[in-house]
């Protein structure tokens, strides 16, 4: 799956953080703006697949990047992100054409919500790009361009990281890959997460796939070297 790439135009040093840590967990390589000239100036230089855009921003407003991207781009999608709750600054956001509306504070699992309802129209355009189409892993069946994967009856949302890590674990059933081998396929080079990330993120994969979580079938631990995908479960 193509790495997408977010620009997160935000002058709150704290909040653009916040959402900078999300969104790489996510599995999002993210380009960051403290104002509305270095947002704009980002979008034309690094082309981003979205926008996470603030409101009240030095030089211009979120409101006249999102007009001047528009005229631009009309399908880029764009999520506002703002203190400013009322209904009219809602309204004008929308009518400019953006996505969403995120109001500050916000939740954690607010945002990924969002975010991955947004984000399915990126994948979309990329899975038809890439011809890349739904893959089996074990009894599951995984839709990258929805973000989801089912089972009989049950479906499951997953972030874009767990895409990568699934697809590269079907790709090389009953191999033993390296933290090195997976950190490489599945995280941007110019990220480099401690091995305890690597951890973190396959037991949380493990608790939506495995049937016993504490008891892996699926993906599997080989002590001091990595995991493998056992393909014969």
């Amino acid at each position: 799956m193509k790495p997408i790439k977010v620009l997160v135009a935000e002058d709150d040093p704290l909040i653009r953080e916040g959402l900078i840590d999300i969104l790489q967990a996510e599995g999002y390589i993210t380009v960051e703006a403290a104002d509305g000239n270095e947002a704009l100036a980002k979008y034309k230089t690094e082309s981003p697949e979205f926008i996470c855009l603030d409101i009240m921003m030095p030089e211009q407003s979120g409101f006249d990047v999102c007009r001047t991207i528009r005229q631009h781009d009309p399908a880029i999608p764009i999520i506002f992100v703002s203190a400013k709750s009322e209904e009219i600054d809602k309204v004008v956001g929308l009518e400019l054409g953006a996505d969403d509306f995120i109001v500050k504070p916000f939740g954690v699992k607010e945002v990924v919500a969002r975010i991955r309802a947004v984000t399915r129209r990126c994948l979309a355009a990329h899975v038809l790009e890439e011809k890349e189409t739904p893959f089996n892993i074990e009894h599951w069946t995984v839709f990258p361009a929805q973000l989801r994967a089912r089972k009989k009856e049950t479906q499951i949302e997953l972030s874009v990281r767990e895409i990568r890590l699934l697809r590269l674990f079907a790709d090389n059933p009953d191999t033993v890959l390296s933290r090195d081998a997976i950190f490489t396929a599945c995280w941007n080079e110019s990220f480099f997460p401690s091995s305890r990330t690597l951890d973190q993120h396959i037991v949380k994969l493990r608790k939506k796939i495995e049937t016993d979580p504490k008891q892996p079938m699926i993906i599997q631990t080989v002590h001091g070297t990595g995991y493998r995908y056992s393909g014969d479960v």
